[in-house]
């Protein structure tokens, strides 16, 4: 498996609309796996795969895979250089205090800690040490006093700063969401070598999906698929406190077929085409729904005339923080069921 692929997707930064770091470490690593790639104006990476000569009427399937982390963008700069932001994406504000992150600046990335406006637990009172802050009270500290000013800029971005770390079977890291389905397209094409069946396959690497599913729709009007697959993650709250009807998924049971979410409700002739392949090829799967949430599988099934969709997906624990916790072997049921359905069309 590989993790350094893994690890440097996930260490790159790039918040919605600002994604150009990590579309060329993709282009870097894609080359030669596709017949066509280009950037359409919303920044999402558009890859095709021809079907095998001489087939007419090539079925479109379409792996969306959002390249999008979520993070911040500078807001404003105090006369003394403290960094303020304003959030690209769903945090929860527990998950922020006294965090290491990285401003992406013209002149070169800079490291800041983050932390919330107010007196520190020495000298608050009962009523701050309750208060949980909204994201754009949390500020950056970037421990170059006023030079920040000259260095950041309104408009900079600016992620979490940790690294990727293997912990027995399981990953943990920031941005796993959804630099998995980066490593997903990208190992999924590499894994078909030289077949080329009846399909017609795009991979795309999409922009800002982590506010709204914008690249997904746009591309997907450019592809026009038959067939859409939504490649991100999902909840796997199989932790203490989640009673057992909200974990969604187990980690270490395989992928998840998902079937529906707050966005879009899955085609079901090819949730049971995929589930009959992974059975036969003894690829473990569990099946997943949310109540709430949406992916980039939604945009492809509701573009132009419509297509059938499905997510090919891998749970995840602690989403949307720096501790995001995958166990590798789903990871590569993921990969395998994909290779699967892409070698038999």
């Amino acid at each position: 498996m590989n993790i350094d692929l893994l690890k440097r997707l996930c260490e790159t930064p790039g918040v919605p609309g600002h994604e150009a770091r990590i579309r060329d470490l993709i282009k870097g690593e894609i080359e030669g796996l596709f017949d066509h790639v280009e950037t359409d104006p919303m920044g999402s990476l558009l890859c095709r795969r021809e079907a095998a000569a001489g087939t007419e009427a090539p079925v479109r399937i379409m792996l969306l895979c959002h390249m999008d982390e979520i993070g911040f963008l500078v807001s404003h700069i105090t006369e003394k250089g403290f960094v303020h932001v304003l959030p690209v994406g769903g945090f929860d504000p527990r998950n922020l205090f006294s965090r290491r992150v990285l401003i992406a600046a013209k002149g070169g990335d800079i490291k800041g800690v983050m932390n919330p406006g107010g007196p520190p637990v020495h000298i608050a009172s009962k009523d701050d040490v309750k208060k949980v802050p909204d994201p754009h009270e949390f500020y950056i500290d970037t421990g170059l006093g006023e030079a920040s000013k000259d260095k950041v800029r309104v408009g900079d971005m600016v992620v979490m700063d940790e690294p990727l770390i293997e912990m027995g079977e399981r990953i943990v890291s920031k941005a796993l969401d959804n630099r998995i389905a980066c490593w997903l397209g990208i190992e999924a094409i590499r894994g078909l070598g030289d077949h080329r069946g009846a399909a017609e396959i795009h991979v795309v690497f999409t922009s800002q999906e982590e506010v709204g599913l914008r690249g997904a729709r746009t591309s997907s009007y450019a592809v026009k698929p038959e067939i859409g697959i939504g490649i991100d993650v999902t909840l796997a709250c199989d932790t203490p406190g989640v009673p057992e009807h909200d974990r969604t998924s187990e980690l270490g049971k395989g992928f998840g077929l998902h079937l529906r979410d707050g966005s879009f409700i899955a085609d079901t002739a090819l949730v049971d085409e995929i589930e009959a392949l992974a059975t036969r090829e003894e690829i473990p799967f569990q099946r997943t729904m949310l109540r709430s949430g949406g992916q980039d599988g939604a945009a492809a099934q509701q573009a132009a005339a419509g297509a059938r969709a499905v997510g090919i997906v891998v749970g995840t624990r602690y989403i949307h923080t720096v501790t995001e916790m995958i166990d590798r072997n789903d990871l590569q049921a993921a990969r395998d069921i994909l290779v699967a359905y892409l070698k038999e069309t």
